[in-house]
């Protein structure tokens, strides 16, 4: 198994290096698979896996490989860095300045935890004083409101924007921190924005809402032509430490929208891609952030929760 992972390992290395991160991601998935009794290989797979969700803006899954990594490594100082720098997109400045702090124990001259630790301790500051704050790690350019219409009617996407700002100009992201949906509060997508990529293609901040858990997962860039349950098997390539009924498996979720004016429910196609489900006639993106419901399927839950509402499927 060691020499399998090991294996694995090189080669999401060289896909790494090529910049192909989701297949960096594979491999790294695919040598954690063979579970070997090696602690510090595992703990080179999570790290390197958790730096390829990172660049592809999957945060909390980046922060998950940091955590098992130090699990299996307490002093693996770059998967130490690697969740203080999560903590920081996240904006947990109090997680992140923890992280910073028990990494500086291990080096107390590392430049950046040095640097990261300052940063959240005055990031932190500000934010108890209410500024607000956009810590942006996107290069590409973002959209304001009028650029992003007229991308909605480029390419024949028709896509529908529910927010209306009062400024031509104001950004979409505007009002994002007003997200809510049962209890749910898209706090942590704050900063992220839709851009347009290199290729002219749009790139979304999406939330995934997970309601049996109270529990969120964020994607900072969902590229509009991936498909849904690509995500779903690398943010699930392992279970959540909160899924103790092990029942969050990629071929075991479904996926929704809801329709709030009507109070109606869409199932999604796992198969389909972002720009699919938004062209839908009756999805609306609210405050410029796609988001979906998951529910493991004919559980309990998903029954009561959808009693009384209508169900769609695309």
């Amino acid at each position: 198994p060691a020499e399998l992972a090991r294996m694995y390992k090189n080669e999401g290395n060289e896909y790494f290096r090529e910049k192909d991160y989701k297949r960096a991601i594979v491999a790294y998935t695919e040598g954690l698979k063979k579970k070997c009794e090696d602690p510090e290989l595992n703990a080179m797979l999570h790290t390197n896996r958790g730096a390829a969700q990172f660049y592809l803006g999957n945060y909390r899954s980046a922060l998950n490989d940091a955590i098992q990594a130090k699990k299996l490594k307490p002093t693996h100082l770059k998967a130490i860095i690697r969740g203080a720098l999560c903590h920081m997109e996240l904006k947990n400045f109090s997680e992140a300045i923890a992280w910073c702090e028990e990494g500086l124990r291990i080096e107390s001259k590392e430049k950046k935890l040095v640097e990261m630790r300052a940063k959240a301790d005055k990031l932190k500051g500000r934010a108890v004083m209410g500024i607000d704050l956009l810590c942006v790690t996107v290069v590409q350019p973002f959209l304001t409101c009028s650029e992003l219409r007229s991308e909605m009617q480029g390419k024949q996407r028709n896509i529908k924007l529910a927010l209306e700002p009062s400024n031509g100009e104001e950004e979409i992201s505007d009002g994002l921190a007003e997200i809510s949906l049962d209890g749910f509060h898209a706090d942590n997508a704050m900063g992220a924005k839709v851009h347009l990529d290199a290729d002219g293609n749009l790139n979304w901040p999406v939330l995934f809402l997970y309601p049996e858990h109270g529990q969120t997962d964020f994607i900072a860039a969902f590229h509009e032509n991936s498909r849904f349950i690509d995500h779903l098997m690398v943010m699930f390539a392992e279970l959540p430490p909160w899924d103790l009924e092990r029942k969050y498996l990629p071929s075991n979720l479904e996926l929704y929208f809801e329709d709030e004016e009507r109070a109606e429910m869409y199932e999604l196609n796992p198969e389909h891609t972002l720009l699919q489900v938004l062209q839908h006639q009756r999805y609306f993106v609210k405050a410029g952030t796609p988001t979906v419901l998951a529910f493991v399927k004919r559980s309990p839950f998903s029954k009561n929760y959808f009693s009384g509402k209508k169900v769609h499927q695309l």
